[in-house]
């Protein structure tokens, strides 16, 4: 339903929104509630916050407040709910919903929307469907009138799901989980860096600490998402999960698996438990257990960490700040569009994109995840949680379960790191080295780039080598900026020397471009026409042919906390504004994604073209805002976004025209960007980068395998390996040529600006939101797995 013709400042006039939380807390719920508000009011509707969650719709009173604009600023870095949840069980009975429907009526609220897990969701589905029952019962007590039960004839209703286990289907990610996987990985990390070793390469001497066995048990009662990205992300020899209990004899081969990495020179097993893991009987599977089980066996020092409430804990990270608030803005439309015929809805993330879903539809497939489980039809279960979930584990099966082959495929495959390092590389050249020595390749890595290839700087990469890569920032093959053109010949000569058959490159856009320069050099050098395939990594997220780069997730963060921090300096001194250079050279992705996850007043960046006018508007804008409850003004600038209008000079702009309003300080953020340990998003998208660029590279071998010898010159056998949408795709670099502002290293069209006028909107601008392109209401049923 497009409302190209509505005004959408005016949609909600002579309406009201009220906005809960319920059930367990999440991290970014407030970033939910916080844009529900805001887009609210935008649109000229009333918003009211409930508090404490269903418990205060049936308690009304004060527990039911007007919510302004000032009243949700600083909501975005505090982890939890500031409105506050409450398991509630007045509303399971007919008595407690009647006096929520009194309390709503009473007030005019005829637009609830719940963010909360499914039995949330199912809760309030049930309290609309009963609306015109309840209201005739609150006639008939005399409660209220005729005409009141007229004006709020029907309720709208609209969820979206905070819960940090990502249990609930017909979403990528639910509010909350990405915090709890920040949460986990920082753990992970505290703990398996006291079992490793420290090398000293000058005496080769090695300082044994502990030989260890770690069992990590993480949150997921019914849901194995947190213990499955975890054990990718930290690379575990096992995890336990309740979709897929282990086979029957798993106690012997869990043993066996850990002997063998200790043969292979690993000093540290690392298991993770999902708490509701259990056998293929249905008992339990609890980390006490396989402790045990593992001192018993093996004799190994062996520990174990519940993390149980930690989860759930600390500030929600730049993912689900910009989760929720997209989430919030949709949220809203969504209502705001609704009909009497229109089904309640769920908010959901699918790849880059916001959906709607009809809200039954999720909760039942959600349900017929259970009903798989209880009935032992696993592979249901797994297929039922959706694409991403299924990804994850065939890629866990593929790097944990497979032990390499003994017949060698006698094909060389070498990896190369290209441009400035970024967090998250490492995780993509281990999961390349160890899927490629599972398909029988023998693996090549080559140090310091093209300069590295030409000067045959190149050795082979084992196993072992790349144990405890997946959480170590930069890049551990090193990296040089210098494109293959200088050195095309040499490069061709270390080719054929090496007998490299393909080549694995991952890196910004010099990786991007090198790549072009290899394929235009086929033409003279046969040993060019081998497969190779372009795996964007990069903090400027500024590759074509893909929505993400790996290590921008991890930028992202660190800019965001850094963010938080510089704003709470200011949290004792009266109206400061405060003005942050981000990097990304002309690509404006971090300075916007950064902009919305902190709470940004403005982002500059190249893409949106900005003048003197717009700079004096933002002046003008802050100086309006201090005269407010807020004190604080946050503007970030993109380093390159314009030649002229420096850092500097905006900060001698902002400066002079504050003079007695407010302060100015600026930050340049600089290296510090591209991340120290990498995120969990970063880890696993390496991870599951990495390993679809080496099958994609086996299955291409075989097809351009002539006459005994490998000859690749169609422009499908050079590919960028992208996320686009909602899949990861290969496409040729030659097609990508169409795409590219070359001048300026980026892409000619980005999915992220259109959400730049949200980060307009929650800043208070009075500026047009397109709604033609909101989401329609999409079907999860069709997606179900044809039950036996």
């Amino acid at each position: 339903m497009s409302h190209t013709s509505m005004d959408p400042t005016k949609m909600g006039i002579g309406r009201s929104i009220a906005v809960l939380t319920s059930g367990g807390d999440a991290q970014g719920m407030n970033a939910a509630v916080r844009a529900t508000v805001r887009v609210g009011i935008y649109t000229g509707a009333k918003v009211y916050f409930v508090h404490e969650g269903y418990q205060g719709l049936v308690d009304g009173g004060d527990n039911i407040k007007l919510a302004t604009w000032e009243s949700v600023s600083m909501m975005l870095q505090l982890g939890g709910t500031v409105i506050g949840s409450a398991r509630c069980m007045d509303f399971r009975a007919r008595e407690g919903r009647m006096k929520a429907a009194l309390n709503l009526v009473k007030l005019g609220i005829t637009n609830l929307c719940v963010i909360g897990g499914d039995g949330s969701l199912t809760g309030a589905n049930q309290f609309r469907k009963e609306w015109a029952s309840l209201l005739v019962d609150l006639v008939k007590a005399g409660k209220i009138t005729d005409d009141e039960a007229r004006k709020s004839s029907h309720l709208n209703i609209v969820g979206m799901v905070g819960s940090i286990d990502n249990d609930f289907c017909g979403t990528d990610m639910t509010i909350g989980t990405d915090s709890a996987l920040h949460r986990i990985i920082e753990v992970v990390d505290a703990i398996t860096t006291t079992g490793g070793y420290l090398k000293n390469l000058k005496y080769k001497i090695y300082f044994d600490f502990h030989q260890r066995t770690f069992i990590l048990e993480v949150m997921g009662r019914h849901c194995g998402y947190l213990a499955l990205v975890t054990a990718l992300a930290c690379g575990a020899d096992w995890v336990f999960i309740p979709e897929m209990p282990p086979d029957e004899g798993w106690e012997g081969h869990l043993c066996r698996r850990l002997a063998d990495q200790r043969a292979r020179g690993s000093r540290l097993n690392v298991i993770i438990v999902a708490e509701g893991a259990m056998d293929r009987d249905g008992n339990p599977i609890s980390s006490e257990d396989i402790k045990k089980l593992v001192e018993k066996n093996l004799g190994f020092d062996t520990r174990t960490t519940v993390l149980g409430h930690v989860q759930r804990g600390g500030t929600p990270s730049a993912f689900d700040r910009i989760l929720g608030s997209r989430m919030g803005v949709e949220a809203v439309m969504a209502l705001l569009e609704a009909t009497p015929e229109t089904p309640a809805c769920v908010v959901s993330l699918s790849g880059n994109q916001a959906v709607r879903l009809p809200l039954m539809e999720c909760v039942q497939v959600t349900k017929d995840v259970t009903t798989a489980m209880a009935e032992k039809r696993w592979e249901d279960a797994i297929k039922l949680r959706g694409k991403s979930f299924e990804n994850n584990w065939n890629t866990y099966k593929m790097l944990a379960h497979i032990n390499p082959p003994d017949t060698k495929s006698n094909i060389n495959v070498a990896i190369v790191n290209i441009g400035a390092p970024c967090a998250g590389m490492n995780a993509a050249v281990r999961s390349a080295v160890r899927i490629g020595i599972i398909q029988g390749h023998n693996m090549l890595a080559v140090h310091d780039g093209f300069e590295g290839l030409a000067q045959g700087k190149i050795e082979p990469i084992t196993w072992t080598g790349v144990s405890g890569w997946t959480g170590k920032g930069g890049s551990e093959l090193g990296t040089k900026r210098v494109l293959p053109s200088e050195y095309i010949e040499e490069i061709s000569l270390t080719i054929a020397k090496f007998n490299i058959h393909s080549l694995v490159i991952i890196g910004g856009f010099e990786a991007y471009m090198g790549g072009l320069e290899l394929v235009q050099g086929r033409d003279k050098y046969e040993e060019l026409c081998i497969p190779m395939v372009v795996i964007p990594a990069t903090v400027s997220n500024n590759v074509p042919g893909s929505d993400f780069s790996i290590g921008a997730d991890t930028a992202l963060n660190t800019i965001t906390s850094t963010c938080d921090r510089i704003k709470q300096s200011a949290a004792g001194t009266k109206r400061r504004v405060f003005i942050i250079e981000t990097a990304g050279g002309y690509c404006g992705y971090l300075a916007t994604m950064a902009g919305l996850a902190a709470g940004a007043d403005a982002a500059y960046i190249y893409e949106d073209k900005f003048g003197i006018r717009d700079l004096e508007m933002n002046v003008e804008h802050l100086v309006q805002k201090m005269k407010t409850d807020v004190k604080r003004g946050l503007i970030l600038r993109n380093e390159n976004c314009n030649a002229n209008y420096t850092t500097d000079f905006i900060f001698a702009l902002y400066s002079e025209e504050g003079k007695g309003i407010f302060d100015c300080r600026k930050n340049v953020l600089g290296h510090m960007q591209q991340g120290g340990t990498p995120t969990p998003f970063d880890r696993n998208f390496g991870t599951k980068m990495g390993s679809k660029a080496v099958l994609w590279i086996t299955e291409k071998l075989k097809e351009v395998y002539r006459h005994g010898r490998i000859f690749a010159n169609t422009p499908d056998s050079a590919c960028v390996l992208g996320m686009k949408k909602r899949a990861l795709t290969f496409q040729p670099l030659a097609e990508l040529k169409e795409q590219t502002d070359f001048v300026h290293r980026i892409p000619k069209t980005s999915w992220w600006l259109k959400l730049r006028p949200i980060m307009k909107i929650l800043a208070k601008y009075n500026i047009s939101l397109d709604t033609s392109e909101h989401a329609h209401m999409e079907h999860v049923i069709k997606k179900r797995v044809s039950m036996h």
